[in-house]
């Protein structure tokens, strides 16, 4: 039997109110998210990729389904009791699954993260009233500085607390191996041949994988790891390796230990994708496919790209989109932080040749000192300029004239025609050098300055006004 994808244009609509499930609250529309298939990033590939669209859970990530069972399996053992508080070390998508089950339940939340972690994310835990407190990201697990010695520093200290310990847990797994797992497999009506997602507590991976295998064992699951992480070289040497951890910026994936949730057994290859391909890749798929999501999602997709090679005709082969996008408008989704670490080129910055370039083949206007202020006057409207720089007999630059300071000194202080420039200009405009950015020489023009000279790599001379300068901006927009 085909698998079925529908691909009509126009979106089904389901018109009866009185066939519509009503919740009784938020934690039942959990689980169930759609697949999708991927068209444009895949459009060479040989077989059918689908994205399991995570961010339609409550918490607008897959995190959402182990969160709320390791409560409620806590709940059941007694582990976590009525006002009890739940602490955990996240990177943000399993602090908003416990958040949101805490609000429902009646729970106190405080969460430990690391300083690489999304403004976005920190923000987020907060608007559901959890406690949050940032740690160093580049600092040993064992470390009393490392999030995960904090959280359970304060699982110690803190009456009725529980900590969820998500790497270790074997609720995570669970969860997805009751949900996700039979999912994807009701989904794809059993054709499913690879499943590719993101590693880092190891619970998704290893979870689905398991239920998928025990379906039908060629089933062929990919883990996506990071550089800097340790579990690429596990998996193919069965070596823990410290030399293979540095800091990376990739979130959601990877980690510098060995979680219990990461089952290896069920892994049968690790793919590694850098920051910045995982970068550039979660741009594209809003972009490319009109899907939302997270940095583990665009380090999955590209990792996905990498692995094309295995795949054949009639493959169906699901990826894995964790969260949403929301969560990293200050970082992928933000031009300058991308520019700012080499992911994205930085535009051209414009220089003092650049702001001259509509006047660089005429010769800057100037007066002598010697001169009067009819002059100046005759000058300035011969030109149409308002301000002219005031030369020595040796060329140097000693003065200024300004068109609304000539008439001052004329109209209202006296002075005449006939005065000499030097006993009524200002002081000389600064010189810049032709390299100077556009930053710096607006800096310099002012009130009190209102323009800058600068010699080409010719040697003449011109003068940069703020009439260059706007109309460089305005050109820029």
């Amino acid at each position: 039997m085909r698998l079925e994808i529908h691909n009509s244009e126009k979106p089904r609509v389901e018109s009866n109110f009185a066939t519509m499930a009503i919740y009784e609250n938020i934690l039942q529309t959990i689980g169930n998210t759609p697949l999708v298939k991927i068209n444009q990033l895949t459009k060479d590939f040989p077989c059918t990729v689908l994205a399991k669209v995570e961010t339609t859970n409550p918490g607008n990530s897959i995190k959402d389904r182990m969160a709320l069972k390791m409560i409620e399996d806590a709940e059941k053992s007694g582990a976590l009791k009525p006002g009890g508080v739940i602490i955990e070390g996240t990177s943000g998508n399993t602090g908003m699954g416990l958040a949101i089950a805490a609000v429902i339940k009646g729970y106190r939340c405080i969460f430990t993260t690391t300083d690489k972690q999304s403004k976005e994310k920190v923000d987020a835990l907060k608007a559901f009233g959890a406690e949050v407190i940032v740690c160093p990201t580049d600092v040993e697990p064992e470390d009393p500085r490392s999030y995960y010695s904090v959280s359970s520093r304060l699982a110690e200290e803190i009456p009725n607390a529980w900590k969820p310990n998500q790497y270790d847990n074997p609720s995570n797994a669970q969860a997805h191996y009751e949900q996700t797992g039979p999912e994807l497999w009701e989904q794809t009506e059993g054709k499913i041949t690879h499943l590719v997602v993101g590693a880092g507590t190891g619970g998704t991976i290893s979870g689905t994988g398991k239920y998928l295998k025990e379906q039908n064992p060629d089933i062929k699951i990919i883990g996506i790891d990071s550089y800097g992480s340790v579990f690429t070289k596990y998996k193919r040497t069965g070596e823990f390796d410290k030399d293979e951890i540095y800091p990376y910026i990739t979130e959601g994936i990877g980690e510098d230990f060995l979680p219990e949730n990461v089952d290896f057994s069920v892994i049968d290859h690790f793919e590694q994708v850098t920051d910045k391909d995982a970068a550039i890749m979660t741009r594209r798929i809003p972009r490319e496919e009109g899907i939302f999501v997270g940095n583990s999602a665009g380090a999955a997709m590209a990792g996905l790209i990498q692995v094309k090679d295995q795949f054949k005709e009639g493959d169906v082969v699901v990826v894995i989109f964790h969260d949403h996008g929301t969560r990293y408008l200050g970082k992928m989704f933000n031009e300058e932080w991308m520019q700012d670490r080499g992911f994205l080129p930085k535009e051209p910055t414009k220089t003092a040749l650049d702001l001259i370039q509509n006047h660089k083949e005429l010769p800057m206007v100037s007066i002598s000192a010697n001169s009067n202020c009819q002059e100046a006057f005759d000058k300035m409207q011969k030109y149409k300029i308002s301000q002219i720089p005031v030369i020595a007999d040796d060329g140097t630059f000693v003065g200024s004239i300004e068109e609304s300071h000539l008439y001052r000194r004329i109209l209202q202080e006296g002075c005449s025609l006939d005065t000499p420039v030097s006993q009524i200009m200002g002081d000389p405009y600064p010189v810049v050098g032709f390299a100077e950015t556009i930053e710096n020489i607006s800096k310099q023009i002012n009130e009190h300055n209102t323009a800058c000279l600068v010699m080409d790599m010719a040697g003449n001379w011109h003068i940069i006004t703020k009439q260059d300068i706007i109309q460089a901006i305005s050109a820029e927009a």
